[in-house]
């Protein structure tokens, strides 16, 4: 067969926009405690490092560029289908704890939780799923393994969250669209939500109240959720593991703060602030480079815990 340049372009580009670049700071949370903290069914929300993650978080306006559903390890599923389903596209150890996913330039596919070691992560645990419902919305899940990534329904997605658009919103966008059939393809956030959505488990639903005034939820388009709705929902426990625990010391008065007078920017950028500058004084004036200083990271736990609120 002859090559075709269409998808050789398209491969080129997806690799380009895929690549996980190096991280300049250090994860804010610990990942070790992520690993013994985390179940099934919770959501892992992920602040990555590619290019497509940088335009998903402007796009959004979250810190959050992709989720996950955590299905544990593989004794953890209960139905010995679905576990042959995932032996079937997981061949590592078995013992693994495992992730399913959907990302550019893979489809949803089964992954190691330690594949974001790396990276800043939260837990989103649904609050009060019983466990027969759990087993359920990982059974919906898994049955998209396999299935494409939906590119389309990422750039509608886009388009409908811009705020600015000289095309309406609903014109040709997959978003709205309600054929019959099983879909195909599908992307991170949308099939968690469906998923979560196949039994009955509030997200963000619509709420709305009656001729006698009694709320009541209306669901919500599952193609129209993005990795920060997990975070937001108020029927997801949000569970975090900072790097520097509050819990390890009897107060944030004996949190171990640096002496040496830094103030930093970001990790590696800092200065001694002059006490005494003026007013409006230039800002070169009122600072002191430290050049033998900035090769050291410092993590700052104010910072830490004001970037895991965020």
């Amino acid at each position: 067969m002859g090559l075709n340049p269409a998808a050789w372009l398209g491969k080129k580009i997806v690799a380009w926009l895929t690549n996980e670049r190096y991280r300049a700071s250090s994860p804010m949370c610990d990942f070790d405690r992520i690993r013994y903290e985390i179940r099934p069914c919770d959501v892992l929300l992920v602040e990555g490092r590619s290019r497509i993650s940088e335009i998903i978080r402007t796009i959004t306006q979250s810190p959050w560029s992709h989720s996950a559903l955590y299905i544990g390890r593989i004794h953890d599923i209960d139905d010995e289908e679905l576990r042959e389903r995932v032996l079937s596209f997981y061949t590592g150890d078995p013992n693994e704890q495992l992730l399913i996913e959907a990302w550019l330039g893979e489809g949803t596919v089964v992954n190691p939780l330690s594949k974001y070691r790396e990276d800043s992560l939260r837990v989103c645990r649904p609050v009060g799923l019983s466990r027969q419902d759990a087993q359920h919305v990982l059974k919906f899940a898994l049955q998209h393994l396999g299935f494409d990534y939906d590119l389309r329904q990422l750039l509608d997605l886009a388009r409908f969250l811009f705020p600015y658009s000289f095309v309406p919103r609903r014109w040709r966008s997959s978003l709205f669209q309600h054929n019959a059939g099983s879909p195909t393809r599908s992307v991170c956030s949308s099939m968690i939500a469906a998923a979560f959505a196949s039994v009955k488990f509030p997200l963000l639903p619509i709420l709305e109240r009656d001729h006698l005034g009694r709320l009541r939820m209306v669901p919500r388009n599952t193609r129209l959720f993005t990795p920060r709705d997990f975070d937001y929902s108020p029927y997801f426990d949000i569970i975090k593991c900072p790097l520097l625990d509050f819990s390890k010391y009897s107060s944030y008065r004996e949190l171990p703060w640096a002496l040496d007078g830094r103030i930093c920017n970001t990790e590696g950028d800092c200065y001694i602030e002059v006490r005494g500058a003026e007013p409006g004084a230039d800002e070169s004036l009122g600072q002191i480079a430290t050049p033998d200083l900035e090769a050291a990271p410092v993590t700052d736990p104010v910072d830490t815990d004001k970037a895991e609120t965020s």
